[in-house]
């Protein structure tokens, strides 16, 4: 009886460790869902916030500060995470996002509701990079595939369902529970990462002192520089004034963060970052993969109505497939990448991508729905099978105390190649419109003619060339990610022993 004593103790304590872990788990998922939601739900219900608030010539900035908050302070909480652990940064960042979420919903005019919703960004930053760091501690490699092939589904899904959600409850209830609603679910994710997420202490010695001055430099450069990406060509013309005094001090904060960054015990953005050839190799390509994705996301649904002719609701299933296809190829990534490698099988993924973007400009026109439609579940499939074997690859090849500063490097790319990628198509669109419409207009405007249904049958193939240009971009996005890859990163990475 003694000796069944101890087994039956240690399969009782395997249970509370597993049951403790899907709890941490569980938590993690609804984390992911609120930062993915809130980057999106806002959009639908932009006439009913105008309305209330007013603040038209600036509403876009609810969008821009909420993105640019988390983008830029995804390095800081990295570094955090990786000093402190990540628990205490999950719990404050989930505090902060919570406390602007409230202020949101009692935001009296525009300008308030957009400084709260950068409040909700910085705690936004700390949801989506620890989020990421944390899965990867949670579970061994070979398990890791399957938590982030699930946190790739509830991003996926959050994204697409957020402005559906975002108009539904505007129209029925009432726009302040966008933010209100973030209270519940947030709360459950928080309380149960304080009951069930316990850490091993680590002693934070005196190199482990955080840098605040570099922190604050991160922060400065990639609000600027960020802000005159996402505002040039927008707000202003991109060489007016605004433009190139943000553009030369972005440049200049640059030397000032390098100046900082060199001279700090434990910088934020540490030079092994893009030493390692692993890391700095990731890092690009999934900038890469962020300027690609503005292609289909932004674009798409442009091309839906304004082309095919298609309604709001079938334009956006057009682009939510790929979020049924990228999963499961992530999740089935494995299965390739334990036979050929994290880099040969990144190089597929991208290599598929790049075909089915170049097939995109050859869609007949106007073509009918189901065309686009399975080009973006082939376009998932290819990403999945490209973006999580290099996360899980590059997390696999750092140990616990690198781990959240090597996944806020990637995200932060990642991130900025999104907003590089909308600035820059967003020029490309416009461009080709110009050309093929004498000059006149941009696809805002020409868009918002055709819903009028005063536009010609000319502007329609205007901006069906207009989303080709977008796509071919893409697709030579996709081909810099495949040459980063193929010439700087080792075919095999240096994994560590879990």
């Amino acid at each position: 009886m003694g000796s069944t004593t101890p087994a039956i103790q240690g399969g009782a304590s395997r249970q509370r460790d597993t049951r403790r872990r899907g709890a941490v788990v569980a938590a993690l998922m609804l984390a992911m869902a609120l930062a993915a939601l809130d980057a999106t739900i806002v959009s639908t219900a932009v006439p009913q916030i105008v309305g209330d608030l007013g603040g038209f010539s600036v509403f876009s900035w609810l969008f821009s500060g909420y993105l640019l908050a988390v983008t830029v302070t995804l390095p800081v909480y990295g570094k955090l995470s990786d000093t402190f652990g990540r628990k205490p940064v999950l719990v404050a960042g989930a505090a902060v996002f919570l406390l602007g979420s409230l202020l949101c919903a009692g935001a009296w005019n525009m300008g308030a509701l957009i400084a709260f919703r950068i409040v909700q960004g910085l705690g936004g930053g700390a949801l989506q990079g620890t989020v990421q760091t944390l899965a990867a501690d949670l579970y061994p490699l070979s398990e890791r595939p399957k938590i982030q092939s699930k946190l790739s589904t509830v991003w996926a899904v959050s994204a697409v369902a957020g402005p559906g959600l975002g108009g539904v409850l505007a129209a029925y209830a009432d726009w302040r529970w966008i933010f209100l609603i973030n209270l519940p679910i947030g709360a459950a994710a928080l309380w149960l990462i304080v009951r069930h997420l316990h850490e091993p202490e680590r002693e934070v010695t005196a190199h482990a002192r955080v840098d605040w001055a570099g922190a604050l430099a991160v922060f400065a450069c990639g609000g600027v520089l960020l802000t005159a990406l996402v505002q040039g060509g927008v707000a202003w013309p991109w060489l007016s004034t605004p433009s190139l005094a943000l553009f030369g001090t972005g440049l200049a904060l640059v030397a000032v963060v390098v100046a900082v960054e060199r001279r700090a015990a434990a910088p934020i953005i540490p030079g092994w970052v893009w030493r390692r050839r692993t890391i700095a190799a990731v890092n690009l390509a999934l900038g890469a993969l962020g300027l690609l994705m503005v292609a289909p996301a932004v674009f798409l649904p442009t091309y839906a109505q304004s082309v095919l002719g298609l309604a709001p609701v079938a334009a956006g299933f057009v682009l939510s497939v790929w979020t049924l296809s990228w999963p499961l190829s992530a999740a089935l990534s494995q299965h390739v990448y334990r036979r050929i490698g994290f880099r040969d099988t990144a190089l597929l993924g991208i290599g598929l991508a790049t075909l089915v973007l170049c097939a995109f400009p050859f869609l007949p026109y106007p073509g009918s729905w189901w065309q686009p439609t399975l080009l973006m579940l082939l376009l998932g499939g290819a990403l999945g099978l490209f973006q999580l074997p290099l996360i899980v690859g590059v997390q696999s090849t750092v140990g616990w105390s690198e781990r959240g500063t090597t996944t806020a490097s990637v995200l932060f790319c990642r991130q900025t190649g999104q907003t590089l990628g909308a600035s820059l198509f967003g020029a490309v669109a416009n461009g080709v419109l110009a050309d093929r419409l004498g000059g006149a207009g941009d696809l805002d405007s020409v868009t918002r003619a055709l819903d009028a249904g005063t536009a010609p049958e000319a502007t329609r193939r205007a901006i069906a060339a207009a989303v080709h240009a977008v796509y071919l971009g893409a697709a030579g996005a996709a081909a810099l990610a495949f040459l980063v890859l193929l010439s700087v990163a080792p075919r095999q990475f240096p994994v560590l022993d879990d």
